[in-house]
């Protein structure tokens, strides 16, 4: 179902366009009494040539030939070289208002592609929610929703459990209190508050950790970090943090691996989706790293931007202690660009 978007600038309709069929177009058409428009992130609109305009957000005008099909294809580069002759393709001169980023938001929370069919809603929104039953929220909260989750994570259960060769280890589950995704915080051996303790902040990756797929090092660096931790006398913390794929999730991680199938780089795939090459963000660790005690520690990382992440939301990184894996032949790019275009220290 569509929701409804509150904005400064204008409430606007919005639904995911990966979730769209032909009725669903024609019911979100009527609702507004004008044909919708599709938004897409700036990356994804330069994947199919629509000049930029320096928004973040980019509108094109649906055509007739754009039926649910299309929008589904100009939304998902899966499509990409099969269907290369799409177009002409117009955007929308005026800036994106706000409802409108806030629509491209909602489907990045959903983890959902980021594109969005939306339009104006002409009159009351709440005639239009009462009518139709549809969901209403406001741009602030999309746009605030991260950092006030981040802001409410809160220790919710811990046990001892122990791990293959360190029996030492007590995992502490933190939770938002609005009953949001939890991360883990694993605490190897008994580290202190007092003084700069080791830590890794690993974000979770299904394929690696669980599977063991050669796609990436994170199995490797996950269970190497567990066993660096557990070799330092004054122990330390690994944060499992609930950010698959960079933060776009696991369907769309798995999306990004076919892209590179085709050849494009990890740092081009999540682009040509429609993400920023790394969507996560660091203010649940560091919250989570405030309410164990600690705002000092010694970062196990080969990722500048971590440090910084951290930095700016009141941890001290006193030391960069480097982790790295040697690499194998299905990973072995997929690390260069990590050095190359990332800035990894590898």
């Amino acid at each position: 179902m569509p929701v409804i978007v509150r904005g400064p600038d204008g409430d606007w309709l919005a639904r995911a366009a990966e979730l769209l069929d032909d009725r669903g177009i024609e019911r979100f058409a009527e609702w507004v009494g004008e044909t919708p428009k599709l938004a897409l992130t700036e990356h994804r609109a330069a994947i199919l040539h629509v000049r930029p305009t320096g928004d973040r957000a980019i509108l094109l005008p649906l055509r007739r030939w754009m039926d649910a099909g299309m929008l589904r294809q100009l939304a998902d580069p899966a499509f990409d070289l099969a269907s290369p002759g799409r177009g002409p393709l117009d955007r929308v001169m005026a800036p994106a208002p706000a409802a409108v980023h806030g629509a491209i938001k909602l489907c990045k929370l959903g983890r959902l592609l980021p594109a969005a069919l939306v339009a104006p809603i002409p009159g009351d929104p709440a005639t239009l929610a009462a009518k139709e039953d549809l969901l209403t929220v406001d741009v602030r909260d999309i746009e605030g929703y991260e950092d006030t989750t981040a802001a409410l994570l809160e220790p919710v259960a811990r046990a001892h459990v122990p791990l293959a060769d360190i029996e030492n280890c007590r995992i502490q589950a933190f939770r938002p209190t609005d009953g949001g995704i939890e991360h883990l915080a694993l605490l190897i051996g008994d580290p202190k508050p007092h003084e700069p303790v080791l830590v890794r902040l690993h974000s979770e990756c299904f394929t690696g950790d669980l599977l063991g797929s050669l796609k990436c090092d994170c199995g490797e660096q996950l269970r190497g970090a567990i066993r660096i931790i557990q070799a330092d006398p004054k122990g330390g913390i690994l944060l499992y943090l609930a950010q698959e794929g960079r933060g776009i999730g696991l369907v769309n991680k798995l999306r990004a691996y076919r892209l590179q199938e085709q050849g494009f780089d990890t740092v081009d795939a999540n682009e040509r989706l429609g993400f920023d090459a790394d969507e996560r963000l660091f203010r649940p660790a560091a919250e989570m790293l405030k309410r164990l005690g600690f705002t000092a520690i010694r970062l196990l990382t080969n990722n500048p931007e971590k440090i910084e992440g951290l930095a700016r939301h009141g941890i001290t990184v006193t030391d960069r202690v480097a982790h790295a894996f040697p690499a194998n032949s299905h990973n072995e790019d997929y690390l260069a660009t990590k050095r190359k275009r990332s800035g990894h220290y590898l």
